[in-house]
């Protein structure tokens, strides 16, 4: 247990060590020389103290993500090495006889345990955006929306995991095959409802104000042929200073959603390409595609954990403290592999999405014709989230979804010069 605990902490150190050179003295956010003065330059639209802001912010917001992820499996891997987890699911089975109770009171600790450990991190995180001027949000606000958080998380986990351990239970060769089996209607049953349930639970919708406005973003959806009728707009000017938009759900669930915040900075002509940039995923299906790359993924995941959690607890169940996988202490475990994997595809999923976002952005280009606004946008966006121009490599490969807006302005550019 001791080495276990000790080599964990030394090499979380020595991680967080080479993060912390690597973005602050190993790398360099600077565009190529060949486009200085253009407009993917961040010199021709911010100013010095933003420029000294963005680069500050960007680092920061980095390496507390890098950090983030080691840490969550460090407290997992501690809390099975401590014998945490297995004094867990005994005061959970002393309190009551029922099975199904256990799992309640065994996940209602092991939830307490695992947030009230990763809360300090995300409390720096909240400490740095606020300090930067990106988040305007409240500590009352911020401790109210991790309070929502935990309990819908912990809902969801609830059903998640009691149905897992009845299936481990029923067949411990097999569960994960029945498994991923039963999470397809899941995964596709909190896509259509996230719009209308889960995301009023954390903002305030409405219709969109400006009807002037919402006719005109209506109008590019009768074009992409997205059956909306209305415009929503959220108040996020409570909470951030960030500019966003999208096109969220399933069928007659869907819905056209722009920040408050990206209504007051934007002009008409730029909430339109970004308005046509999200009909754009909505038109090529990309939320489709999503869900059905994830329910392969979850496949081959779930095969994989199930295989690597039987080697462990074969090879490492004392030093873990688990004796069999249908054990309720063998969740850290679970979570911790499949942590893990989705860490180690994250690099691929990010790839597929950064094509997705080009793809998207082609199409807007095309509806609305207005490479200027699109450059526009994007240097706004910059401004508004204090982002790098052009980030690190690492950080592009680990961390981004979507083209560093050096290459989505270039890419406008390119476009708006092939049009003339």
């Amino acid at each position: 247990m001791r080495k276990v605990i000790g080599w964990s902490l030394i090499l979380y150190v020595c991680f967080g060590v080479f993060i912390y050179w690597y973005l602050y003295y190993g790398s360099s956010s600077a565009i190529p020389a060949a486009y200085k003065g253009s407009s993917a330059d961040p010199h021709t639209f911010m100013s010095a103290r933003e420029l000294i802001l963005s680069q500050e912010y960007s680092v920061t917001k980095y390496l507390l993500y890098f950090l983030s992820t080691p840490l969550e499996w460090i407290i997992l891997l501690f809390l099975l090495v401590t014998g945490v987890s297995k004094r867990l699911e005994t005061w959970a089975k002393e309190t009551t006889s029922k099975q199904f109770v256990h799992i309640g009171i065994y996940l209602l600790y092991l939830s307490l345990i695992t947030t009230l450990l990763s809360l300090p991190l995300q409390w720096i995180g909240y400490q740095v955006s606020k300090s930067y001027q990106i988040s305007v949000q409240t500590t009352q606000s911020w401790i109210k929306e991790q309070v929502i958080d935990f309990w819908v998380n912990y809902g969801l986990m609830f059903v998640v995991v009691a149905v897992l351990f009845l299936l481990i239970q029923k067949s411990q060769k097999r569960w994960w095959l029945y498994a991923w089996a039963l999470s397809i209607p899941f995964t596709v049953f909190l896509t259509f409802i996230q719009p209308v349930i889960i995301d009023p639970l954390y903002n305030d919708f409405s219709p969109l104000k400006n009807k002037q406005l919402e006719g005109k973003i209506l109008q590019l959806a009768e074009q992409a042929d997205i059956p909306a009728q209305h415009v929503y707009e959220v108040n996020m000017s409570e909470k951030t200073n960030a500019l966003n938009a999208y096109v969220t759900g399933i069928g007659s669930n869907s819905r056209i959603v722009l920040w408050d915040t990206t209504l007051n900075r934007l002009k008409d002509n730029e909430i339109l390409f970004i308005m046509a940039h999200e009909m754009g995923h909505y038109v090529m299906k990309h939320i489709y595609w999503g869900v059905g790359a994830y329910i392969l993924l979850s496949f081959i995941g779930l095969y994989l954990i199930s295989k690597i959690m039987n080697f462990m607890i074969a090879r490492y169940g004392k030093t873990l403290k688990i004796s069999s996988v249908a054990s309720f202490s063998s969740l850290p475990l679970l979570l911790l592999i499949m942590s893990m994997l989705s860490f180690a595809v994250n690099p691929l999923s990010n790839y597929v999405s950064r094509m997705e976002e080009h793809a998207a952005d082609q199409y807007a280009l095309e509806m609305t014709n207005n490479s200027k606004a699109a450059v526009e946008t994007f240097q706004e966006l910059s401004k508004s989230s204090l982002s790098q121009v052009n980030p690190p490599g690492l950080v592009k490969f680990f961390f981004y979804t979507h083209p560093t807006i050096f290459e989505r302005i270039n890419y406008f550019e390119e476009y708006g010069k092939g049009k003339r």
